[in-house]
């Protein structure tokens, strides 16, 4: 028996993939979270075999909730859920430790094969993913500016594109306004820009803003 954790803040999100998976013989839905914080606390608790987690949730960002759950729990596969098309962004989670991505439309059918695959050790991707992870990995093809920020930087980067002021910003991640400065200072020099609305041109016209 497969034992799942859905980590989800809809409920009727929860309630759909739980129905999904009750007509399942092999796996059977033992825990719910409606935050990454709630899901880590359970990950200490108990033993899973799969974490489905959502990737916009109240709390700690999707990577510091994939990192952290890893530690905890190095060996538990954890398959992303999004409502957003795959991009750069499923690849950096990817890179941080998740295990499979799999967009909220596709169906059920998918979803059970997704999950299979990571309960028994494999990673599930697409094959529009794979090829972007095979473009993201080709070292002759130029990558995309906001690929060369580290995770936190790119926190920084959506957060600042998203109106977010410094001092709230460094109020939300417990650091210090100076300490969020040099961020963005990091970033406007990695990304050869100087000015944010220069950023939220870019974070449109890439679609960073809707994962």
């Amino acid at each position: 028996m497969i034992r799942i954790l859905i980590a989800d803040d809809h409920a009727i999100i929860r309630e759909g993939l739980k129905q999904i998976l009750s007509c399942i013989p092999d796996m059977q839905v033992f825990g719910e979270a409606e935050s990454g914080d709630e899901a880590l606390l359970l990950i200490r608790r108990e033993q899973w075999d799969v974490l489905l987690l959502d990737v916009t949730m109240p709390g700690k960002n999707i990577l510091e909730v994939i990192k952290m759950a890893k530690i905890q729990a190095p060996r538990l596969p954890i398959l992303i859920l999004s409502m957003c098309p795959e991009d750069y962004q499923a690849i950096r989670m990817l890179n941080t430790g998740a295990d499979g991505f799999l967009n909220k439309a596709s169906a059920p059918e998918q979803l059970v094969s997704a999950i299979r695959k990571v309960a028994s050790g494999g990673k599930y991707i697409s094959p529009t993913l794979a090829e972007k992870l095979l473009e993201s990995s080709n070292t002759k093809q130029e990558k995309p500016l906001h690929t060369k920020l580290t995770n936190r930087e790119f926190q920084v980067f959506i957060a600042i594109c998203t109106g977010t002021s410094l001092i709230d910003l460094a109020s939300n991640m417990a650091l210090s306004p100076k300490t969020i400065s040099t961020y963005r200072t990091r970033i406007m020099t990695k990304m050869n820009m100087s000015q944010n609305n220069e950023l939220l041109h870019y974070a449109i016209k890439n679609d960073l803003l809707n994962n």
